[in-house]
């Protein structure tokens, strides 16, 4: 008596894909193409977020004057750790009105869970999209912020 598995292979990629997605942490993952053209261009970055989706940041130092210039844009807060990984501390969207500004005490939150680093991604068009972004990036068990 032979012991034949039948495998079938529709079922073995849906869960190789369902495993896939629920591995999909939020995570930075460096522009190659950045990588010789330090210090005469403005860095760049990208995110990718749970849903697969790609985000193309600028790299800032978390500075205040620099909240000035951030206008209709999502921000992340990043620190890195020893090896230079990044880690998202806070996100959070912004808009041209006042109340949709960020706020000083955020950028406070944030220098205090060790962030040097603000990302900035000012590709989403419009107030739903940014808040899309935010949800999508978001870090466990925060609230986005604006």
């Amino acid at each position: 008596m032979a012991n034949k598995r039948a495998l079938s292979w529709s079922v073995a990629l849906r869960d190789l894909k369902d495993d896939r997605s629920r591995r999909a942490d939020v995570r930075e993952e460096r522009l190659r193409t950045m990588a010789g053209l330090r210090g005469a261009a403005p860095a760049l970055s990208a995110w990718r977020g749970r849903s697969g989706r790609r985000y193309v940041v600028g790299v800032h130092e978390l500075a205040e004057p620099d909240f000035a210039e951030v206008d209709e844009a999502v921000v992340i807060a990043v620190r890195r750790d020893d090896a230079g990984i990044a880690q998202a501390v806070s996100i959070a969207a912004s808009g041209k009105g006042p109340r949709e500004r960020l706020h000083r005490n955020w950028l406070a939150r944030a220098r205090q869970q060790g962030a040097t680093e603000m990302h900035v991604h000012r590709l989403a068009e419009g107030e739903e999209e940014r808040r899309a972004v935010v949800a999508d990036l978001a870090v466990d068990g925060e609230q986005a912020s604006a």
